[in-house]
């Protein structure tokens, strides 16, 4: 595994790291499962987990704090997320107040079973919503100690692109992956701004191997059902990637992930899966070098051109 810097953080993270979320922290899927999985990702040089307090139905997070219970901790950056909360019956809350992420933040360390959070990301707020309260307590809970570093997660370009500017902010995550070149600009900005990025959805949730066709379990059913309804679009983009689930010397994964790393202003490429096999696979990207011809047919399939 190699590991980059989290910008001007003062924070390493594994260049790729582990997405704990999604069904991954469902009760539906075995406890002894999800923290083998994440157990495997220690073993396997992963430093950087990354949750929230609403995923999963709240159930995400600290499931984490009972797979880090034990372990050395001193080396991992932890993130999670503030600003959403689950609401009960599949149902996400939104409250960006200063009270509620400081509340928020406090709680993640307990059920994480931290003294302090690397990084507290906030959860996809408005672009009011980053307001100087609110800095003000992302800047009080550092000072207490209880956070290193504060971020904002967004897949909204115009939110990204405002908080790159903010002093108080020190990373950044966004969605970054084949179906997605536009973001580059973006990243380019945050990482001269000296902002940590983090690239959510690397592998553009399966869409490129037409995963949502791919039922093996009942995991993979709760994943087809979540992207035909929400990204439907995407499904029909990823059909003109199928060729890297073709290439040889390297999976689709991996290319997927080499293509987002070849970028070198992402800090990190956080990937989720509930497969030991599919997280080795992943892992094994990390050093791997996109072939030059792979990276032209990528661009080919951006732009339409090919």
């Amino acid at each position: 595994m190699l590991y980059r810097p989290l910008g001007a953080t003062g924070l390493t993270v594994s260049e790729i790291g582990f997405g704990c979320a999604s069904w991954w922290g469902k009760p539906a899927f075995a406890e002894r499962s999800a923290l083998g999985l994440v157990h495997a990702a220690l073993d396997l040089g992963v430093t950087l987990f990354d949750t929230g307090a609403s995923y999963s139905g709240g159930e995400a997070e600290p499931r984490l704090g009972r797979a880090l219970k034990g372990r050395d901790v001193s080396r991992l950056v932890i993130a999670s997320k503030a600003g959403t909360y689950a609401a009960g019956r599949g149902r996400v809350g939104r409250d960006f107040s200063a009270a509620a992420v400081r509340a928020s933040a406090e709680r993640s360390l307990k059920t994480l079973g931290l003294e302090s959070l690397p990084l507290l990301q906030l959860h996809g707020p408005m672009r009011s919503e980053l307001n100087d309260e609110l800095l003000g307590a992302l800047a009080e809970l550092k000072a207490r100690g209880l956070i290193r570093a504060a971020g904002v997660n967004s897949f909204d370009p115009a939110v990204i692109d405002h908080a790159i500017g903010l002093t108080g902010i020190d990373a950044v995550m966004i969605d970054y992956n084949v179906l997605r070149p536009e973001r580059a600009p973006l990243i380019a900005r945050a990482a001269a701004a000296g902002k940590g990025v983090l690239a959510g959805m690397p592998l553009a949730m399966g869409h490129t191997g037409l995963k949502v066709a791919k039922i093996r379990g009942i995991q993979d059913l709760w994943y087809a059902a979540r992207g035909l309804v929400r990204h439907r679009g995407e499904v029909r983009a990823g059909a003109r990637f199928g060729f890297l689930h073709r290439l040889g010397g390297m999976t689709g994964s991996q290319a997927a992930l080499a293509y987002v790393l070849a970028n070198a202003g992402v800090s990190a490429a956080v990937i989720g899966t509930t497969r030991l096999a599919h997280l080795r696979e992943d892992l094994a990207a990390s050093g791997m070098a996109l072939p030059a011809q792979v990276a032209r047919r990528i661009e080919a399939a951006q732009t339409g051109s090919a």
